[in-house]
Order: C-alpha cells, then sequence, then structure tokens
C-alpha cells in the first residue's frame, strides 16, 4: 500500500479569496514504511504572504518570487500522488488549496488521481477526546522529537506528521514487535501461538471499577457528551 503524507504553507486562510500555495512536502510510505522517496517545492505564489501567515512559516515574498509558479511543479506533483492515499492533518484545508490550484490550471480536482485520503486530525480528535490535537501536542504525546520545529515548514511537517501517523495507527498482533526470522545476534525466533495456552482472566477489582468510571465520566464531559461507548450503551 503506498501512502504518501502531505502538508502544504499558503500566503492565508482562503484560497477561494485569492490565497496560494507556497510551498509542498510529500513523504512517501510503502506498507507503512518510509522508503526517503519523498517531494519538496518551494512555490512562487504571485502575491505576498498575510502578516499572520508570515509569522507561522517565515517564507518572505522575496525568497518566494524565485521559486517556480504552481504551474511548473503541477505535472511532476499529480505524477507523485498517482493512486496513493493521501495522510494530511485537517485534510479539507490542504485538499481545498490543492483544488483551487489545479482549477486555476484547467485541471480536475486532486480525487481524480488519488485513491483516498486520511484526516489524521480525524483520528486525532477520535483517540484523544477533549485533548488539544495540533501537530505539536500529538509529537509531545506519542513522543516524537519535534524539537526542530521552531517554524511550520511542509516538508518538515509531513516528516513530523508521518511519525505520528505511524504511532497513532500501530496495532500488535504478537507478542514479538520484530516478526522478522531472526534476532539481534542472527538466531531464529520462534513464534509462538498464544491460541495453545489457558491464559488467566484478571478482572478489575471495585476500586479499579471506580477508578475507570471515573475517568470515563472525565472525558464525557470534556467531549461533551459524545464519546463513543456511551453511544453504543445507550443504543443496546
Amino acid at each position: 500500500m503506498r501512502q504518501i503524507v502531505l502538508d502544504t504553507e499558503t500566503t492565508g486562510l482562503s484560497a477561494e479569496n485569492g490565497d496560494r500555495i507556497i510551498e509542498i512536502g510529500c513523504v512517501e510510505l510503502l506498507n507503512r514504511k518510509l522508503t526517503g522517496n519523498n517531494l519538496h517545492h518551494y512555490i512562487n505564489p504571485e502575491r505576498d504572504s498575510h502578516e499572520d501567515a508570515l509569522k507561522v512559516h517565515g517564507l518572505t515574498t522575496e525568497f518566494l518570487s524565485s521559486k517556480p509558479k504552481f504551474a511548473a511543479i503541477a505535472d511532476e506533483l499529480l505524477a507523485y500522488l498517482d493512486g496513493a492515499e493521501l495522510i494530511i492533518h485537517n485534510a479539507p484545508f490542504d485538499i481545498g488549496f490543492l483544488n483551487k490550484e489545479l482549477e486555476l490550471l484547467g485541471k480536475p480536482p486532486i480525487m481524480a488521481c488519488i485513491s483516498g485520503v486520511i484526516d489524521s486530525l480525524v483520528l486525532a480528535k477520535e483517540m484523544f477526546p477533549g485533548k488539544r490535537n495540533g501537530l505539536d501536542a500529538l509529537c509531545d504525546r506519542l513522543g516524537v522529537d519535534n524539537s526542530n520545529r521552531t517554524l511550520h515548514g511542509a516538508l518538515l511537517d509531513a516528516e513530523l506528521l508521518a511519525d505520528v501517523y505511524i504511532n497513532m495507527t500501530r496495532g500488535q498482533d504478537a507478542l514479538l514487535i520484530d516478526t522478522s526470522d531472526s534476532g539481534a545476534d542472527g538466531s531464529s525466533l520462534e513464534l509462538i501461538d498464544l491460541r495453545q495456552f489457558d491464559l488467566p482472566v484478571l478482572r478489575a477489582n471495585e476500586l479499579e471499577c471506580a477508578a475507570h468510571e471515573a475517568l470515563l465520566a472525565d472525558l464525557d464531559k470534556a467531549s461533551k457528551g459524545k464519546t463513543v461507548w456511551r453511544t453504543r450503551v445507550a443504543a443496546a
């Protein structure tokens, strides 16, 4: 499965009101592993950035004036994204800007060349209801090193988001995290089928159950009653 983690920087917040993309960063995942086949472009937007946006990304009009326009990199970008699933944090924002840039060139919207989009912000809100779920907050929560992120940059943010996404969606279906055929010393590893064991069931005591209910109540309050488990219990 080929996935592309994508991020953009823009001159402002509204593509419909004339704001443009000034930077695109893409990081490739193949079967959930980083390949190093990344794509990165600074883009001349042919306009100034809003003051607040400039404080976020630090990319000046002078710096961008010598960079290619979106039209010059569009075909390369579309070929790179072709058939991939995109992973984007707050996807409607970036997709909206990409579609506007493509529309200005008379090209179909981005969904015409990709297989789908995963919004990592939606995933984060489902996993951590009531919490801050910006990229910096997720890096702190999931142990991803973001110490080099002093300003927003599309490629750096895409690299960080790739690590965040892998951490958010990591599953474990065996006691051995590394399921390769050999150990660190070269010896072969024996995979054990746990179904052969009669594993004991350790049930929570009254204090543990009370603590669990208190935590659920806090999450219910923080999410204003939108927690999934309460909805399912009510439906049942």
